[in-house]
Order: structure tokens, then C-alpha cells, then sequence
């Protein structure tokens, strides 16, 4: 394995490289590029690079770094073909962080890096040294807050130590920063937070990790009613902030001035739900591939609350029918979500785009496609 990480990638891309191969308007990206930055109110120019913290930086740095899937297939194989079975050299990358796998040590530096090298150096970049990590997987490594590593057989994806760590450092600061605060608004603080982080590891092996936080943060919190109410004692506090909640005894709590409870959420509510992997080639701007991703979005939407209140509209909404053969559509008879203005051609999946088919009718559509179009409880013929 091989953890890459460039060296002031937003900071050194190459003005030069961009502005010749950037499909866009050069003179807007030239102004763009020398706009420069604001610090401490002082206006600061940009030589190289791009200024960091616009949304212009992230794209400019993604089309920069594109291309290099490309580069690494053309010197070992294209993915799924006999040249990369031989040596399993894949790449993924988010932003200016990346991971290529090899089948040995010998073949990542010997040959990959100065292919990755050389595509860096025709943009004015480099790889950060202290950043590139060579390692087997059976040791693991971090990427993008989460540990992979393979334990004996098993692959298993966790919580990084050091993003737990960071998280808990930020949960800290907002509680030490609210010692006077209601318990209610520390509770509205907290629980955007709580809840984005775990989303973010629930498809991976991290309910261990749910509970771990929830013990800290439970500490944290219990500390910070002590230090509020220090000459009362022990199960006064308890009663006051920690009510049971269904199964839960230990429920961190406060009242809103309607009188409404507010309480904290933990980590460890948050299900684990594993991720379901796209297919590589997938594309959705092509019109073979719009049943597929009309297929994940259903997938999507039958696991979370929300998607299925979105389901039940459009159920609701169609007087439970469906358009292609006005018959109900039943838990029995099943459904699929369909785009009235294909992913493809511009259509969303806001719910005036959407209707629920038959998984008989849907496959006709699609198969009779252009012959058949459909609206909102009408189908054309």
C-alpha cells in the first residue's frame, strides 16, 4: 500500500500548466488565479497556485490532478485486464489525497512513484516525503479519517485513531465553551455534530468506536454539570440532566423555554449501514446506465426515514397507482423509482421528476425507450 498526500498541492499547482490546459475561458481564469488572497486584511498575491478557501481552489486542484488514473493504466494496464492482475497497481483519490496498491514494496517505489513523480512535476507539484507512507496492509494506514486494514483475512475499515481524537478535541471546546449556556442550547450545539460525524463512519466497522465516544463525551458532560452546581450532590445532578429516554437511563437532557425536552443524541443510536459500491464503469450521463442509478436511489431511499417519506408522497400522490398500467402498487406487486426527465438529460430527483412504476412496467419503459414517455399520472404513447 501507498499513502500519498502532495506537497502544497492548492499552494504550488502550476499557473502556466492550467491556463494551457484548463478548458475555460483564459482570460477568467487568469483573473482568477491572480486574485490573490486576504489575511489579516492585508491583500496578498498569488504567483502560484490557487487561493485557498473559495470553491474555485477544489476544482481548479481536482482538474489538475486529473489524469492520472490514466497515466498509471497506460504503463500498467487498464483495470479488470491480465497486465493489471499482474501487478494489482489501483488508484484512488479524494482532493490531493490519494492511495495507490501494488503487489509488492519493490514495485511502488521502483516503478510506480517516478510515474507519479513525473505526472506531479509537469504541474509544478511534488509529493509531500513526509507524507508517503509505503506499508503493507497488514498494517494499515489512514485515509480520509478512517483506518484500512486487513486483519488476517479480513479487510476491516475503522475509525482513525487520530480523527476520533479530533473529534472528541472539538466535542471538548464546544462544551468548555458553553459552561453557562443552558443545557438545551449546549444540546442544539452538540448534536449537529454528533450526528454528521457518525454518519460519516456508518458504513464502516465503527460501533465499537460509537461507544467509545459516547463513554467520553458522557464524561465531558458529567464533568461540566459538576463544575456548574459544585455544592450539590451526586444524584441531585442525575436527576436534574439525565433523564431515561426509552432503554437509555443516562440521557443528557434540558428543557427549551416552551418547556419541551431537548436531549443529546448518541453515536451509538446511529445503525450501521453498509456502503453498496458503484459500479466502476457506471456513468450517469449515459442513457444505459439510468436504470442503475434509479436502482441506487431506490436503495437509498428504502434505508433512510426521510426516503421513505419521500416514497410515501409519491405513493400518496399517484393515488397509489401506477401510471403505466393504473393498477395499485402493493407491498406484494413491489416498486422502482423512475425519472419522468432522465439523470442524463437534465432531470433531478426532486419529487415533481419522480413517479413509482411497477418493476414489470419500469423494465418496459426503459426497453421501449423513446417509444414511451411518462408524466405524472399519464403515460404517452
Amino acid at each position: 500500500m501507498k499513502g500519498l498526500d502532495i506537497k502544497g498541492c492548492f499552494d504550488n499547482i502550476s499557473h502556466d500548466w492550467l491556463i494551457a490546459n484548463v478548458p475555460m475561458d483564459k482570460a477568467v481564469l487568469r483573473k482568477w488565479l491572480k486574485a490573490g488572497y486576504l489575511e489579516s486584511g492585508q491583500l496578498n498575491p498569488t504567483g502560484a497556485g490557487t487561493p485557498q478557501g473559495g470553491i474555485i481552489s477544489p476544482v481548479l486542484a481536482n482538474l489538475a490532478l486529473d489524469g492520472l488514473e490514466k497515466a498509471l493504466e497506460s504503463r500498467f494496464g487498464q483495470r479488470n485486464t491480465k497486465a493489471s492482475y499482474k501487478t494489482k497497481v489501483n488508484y484512488v483519490r479524494y482532493a490531493d489525497d490519494f492511495v495507490i496498491t501494488g503487489i509488492s514494496k519493490e514495485l511502488l517505489e521502483n516503478e510506480v512513484k517516478p510515474v507519479v513523480e513525473a505526472f506531479m512535476a509537469e504541474r509544478g507539484l511534488s509529493l509531500a516525503a513526509e507524507k508517503t507512507l509505503f506499508t503493507h496492509v497488514s498494517e494499515g494506514f489512514d485515509f480520509l479519517g478512517q483506518n484500512v486494514r486487513k486483519y488476517g483475512d479480513k479487510l476491516l475499515i475503522k475509525p482513525a485513531h487520530r480523527n476520533v481524537k479530533a473529534f472528541l478535541a472539538k466535542v471538548k471546546a464546544l462544551i468548555e465553551g458553553n459552561k453557562t449556556a443552558p443545557a438545551s442550547l449546549l444540546i442544539d450545539k452538540l448534536n449537529p455534530v454528533i450526528r454528521g460525524w457518525a454518519n460519516y463512519h456508518r458504513p464502516i466497522v465503527a460501533k465499537q468506536t460509537f461507544n467509545y465516544v459516547d463513554y467520553r463525551i458522557w464524561k465531558l458532560l458529567w464533568r461540566w454539570c459538576r463544575r456548574r452546581h459544585g455544592n450539590r450532590c451526586k444524584r441531585w445532578i442525575k436527576e436534574k440532566y439525565f433523564k431515561r429516554i426509552g432503554t437509555r437511563s443516562w440521557v443528557f437532557s434540558g428543557q427549551y423555554p416552551s418547556g419541551k425536552l431537548a436531549t443529546l443524541l448518541y453515536a451509538d443510536d446511529t445503525t450501521i449501514q453498509r456502503h453498496k459500491k458503484i459500479r466502476a464503469e457506471a456513468n450517469p450521463y449515459d442513457p444505459k446506465d439510468e436504470m442503475y442509478f434509479e436502482e441506487r436511489l431506490e436503495y437509498a431511499w428504502r434505508r433512510s426515514d426521510e426516503g421513505k417519506r419521500r416514497t410515501l408522497r409519491l405513493w400518496l400522490g399517484q393515488n397509489k397507482r401506477c401510471p403505466m398500467c393504473k393498477q395499485l402498487i402493493t407491498f406484494e406487486t413491489g416498486w422502482n423509482i423512475h425519472h419522468i426527465i432522465e439523470r442524463h438529460m437534465g432531470g433531478g430527483d426532486e419529487l415533481d421528476n419522480l413517479v413509482l412504476l411497477h418493476p414489470n412496467c419500469h423494465r418496459q419503459l426503459h426497453s421501449a425507450a423513446p417509444a414511451l414517455s411518462i408524466e405524472k399520472g399519464l403515460t404517452k404513447a
